[in-house]
């Protein structure tokens, strides 16, 4: 009996336990409501983001809902250690990505990019030192200048305005150099003075055996270089000594003049500080190499002893509201001069100089130009590509909305016997020209030297468009001259209207050889010599022609 009074008892009072656990259980339920799920999940999300902190490394997190203060973490101490909640990690990639293959015009970075507007730190280069009287050595001042810039994003080296800096070779280089620096170049003084200047040395000492740049700007995140002010070359005491090697335009053995005399002599330099003989090898003034997102605007860039501005292996590369000043008998003067870069904007701007205003490289792609001024100078090229049997790869081109007057060639595809590769997808639109020797020209037999050998190897063209291009030639309106062997294919003119001016050289008709297309309108002067079609020998391209 006792038993089973025990096991009555023991499954009455279970009973009982059971009933008073979950009328426990509910109300807590009923208490937490919705926001259980909700807390369950922000503490899912927080052990989800601490283990994704852990796996990054090497940040110290100091956020969260703690109000004592986040003790400093030691050198000795774990990763492990107890956090609090940390903030959205930021990724900061080291380079970030080009654009691939954007619409035109390219756009800038969301980040990494200044457009010019205040920074958060200036360095005036007055302040390091620089005395700005055009004739003490300011090279010092500049470096360390760039070095304070260097160390702080978003910041800005300022140039002032109405002051002479004379500054050596000088490299401001990262890549360890914060993103969005500014390089602000004598902006205008409420004053209405004239904006300074940075000059060049004419001494030949400075320059050794000669160098191939001036200021650089290499390996770089969201550069700018912006202001109204003046960076002069002083070229002219280069270019009385130009070698024998240095290249003249080919383009000049189609110009013969009307009495059979020789062009202009090169204009008379003035001499160097010691009267010396300059290096061989000159500078070109403002050169970029290895960097992303570089702007030029605003600025004025004169005389350089040989190419004003170029760009070599940079990615999102813009260009406006420049000025490009030098005389157009300068020898080998180009404008811009673009290298293995890709996703180029250029416009808006004004150049005149000794040579092609601006000049497309190989490893080029995504380069939209337009309204711009050419004049004086070779007007606007791509090449000469596959000198010394080189690979040379140029796709996606375009050039629209120009002005050209007085200038050698209008716009110019050159290429050297030889090479291998391609030019593809190529657009030249609504091209103005006025007094200009030879407006459209493609040349596969280029030759900067007294002689080069003949051989069967080319750069392959195809995709090349002519629309709206009018206006005056004083020598000839079309030169095709293509490869023998890789004749250029899918060549298409519309709306061609070109008229001779009878000035100082003898006219010649449209020029075609191996070169087929379409004409899609009637042409000013009728260019019957373009092959309609495809070369009968048409062959499909091969490694050796593609890129």
């Amino acid at each position: 009996m006792i038993g089973g009074f025990s096991l009555k008892s023991f499954t009455y009072i279970f009973l009982i336990a059971i009933l008073i656990w979950c009328s426990n259980f509910e109300s807590c339920i009923a208490r937490r409501g919705r926001h259980w799920r909700h807390n369950n999940n922000r503490a899912f999300s927080s052990s989800l983001m601490k283990k994704k902190v852990k796996n990054y490394g090497n940040h110290n997190n100091n956020g969260g809902g703690s109000n004592s203060k986040p003790k400093p973490k030691s050198p000795s101490s774990s990763s492990s250690s107890p956090k609090s909640t940390p903030p959205p990690y930021k990724i900061t990639p080291s380079l970030p990505p080009r654009i691939p293959n954007p619409d035109y015009p390219p756009s800038p970075p969301t980040k990494g990019y200044n457009k010019g507007g205040s920074s958060s730190t200036t360095f005036n280069v007055l302040d390091f030192g620089a005395k700005g009287d055009g004739n003490c050595d300011d090279t010092k001042a500049f470096e360390a200048a760039w070095a304070a810039a260097c160390k702080v994003e978003a910041s800005t080296m300022v140039v002032p305005a109405d002051y002479t800096f004379y500054v050596g070779p000088i490299s401001f280089s990262g890549p360890y150099c914060k993103p969005s620096i500014v390089f602000q170049v004598l902006t205008t003084t409420p004053s209405g003075k004239l904006d300074g200047t940075i000059v060049a040395p004419t001494n030949s000492k400075v320059w050794g055996g000669g160098m191939f740049q001036w200021l650089e700007f290499s390996k770089l995140v969201g550069i700018t270089i912006q202001g109204n002010g003046v960076i002069d070359g002083r070229g002219s005491v280069w270019w009385k000594d130009q070698p024998y090697d240095d290249p003249i335009d080919d383009e000049e053995k189609l110009i013969v003049p009307l009495n059979h005399t020789i062009g202009k002599p090169p204009p008379m330099p003035v001499e160097s500080e010691l009267g010396v003989k300059m290096p061989g090898i000159k500078p070109t003034a403002l050169r970029f190499y290895g960097s992303f997102y570089p702007t030029v605007t605003g600025i004025t860039i004169q005389n350089s002893p040989q190419c004003h501005l170029k760009f070599d292996s940079c990615n999102g590369v813009l260009v406006h509201d420049v000025t490009i000043s030098s005389p157009g008998d300068s020898p080998n003067t180009d404008g811009i001069h673009l290298q293995n870069s890709k996703d180029v904007l250029i416009h808006s701007s004004n150049l005149g100089c000794g040579d092609d205003c601006i000049s497309i490289q190989t490893g080029c792609s995504n380069v939209y130009v337009h309204n711009v001024n050419c004049g004086p100078g070779h007007g606007i090229s791509i090449g000469g590509l596959g000198k010394d049997n080189t690979r040379a790869c140029v796709s996606n081109i375009t050039v629209r909305d120009v002005n050209m007057h007085n200038t050698m060639n209008g716009v110019r595809i050159k290429t050297w016997q030889g090479g291998s590769g391609s030019v593809q997808g190529v657009q030249f639109s609504n091209i103005q020209v006025s007094e200009v020797q030879l407006p459209i020209v493609i040349d596969q037999f280029y030759c900067d030297k007294r002689s080069c050998s003949n051989q069967t190897a080319a750069v392959a063209l195809a995709g090349i468009n002519y629309e709206e291009i009018k206006g005056t030639y004083t020598v000839k309106p079309v030169h095709f001259a293509c490869s023998d062997s890789l004749p250029c294919v899918d060549v298409s003119l519309t709306s061609i209207e070109l008229k001779p001016v009878q000035e100082q050289y003898h006219l010649y008709d449209p020029f075609c050889w191996q070169t087929y297309g379409e004409l899609k309108t009637p042409t000013l002067p009728p260019i019957s010599c373009l092959q309609i079609g495809k070369p009968p020998n048409n062959r499909i391209q091969t490694d050796h022609d593609l890129c």
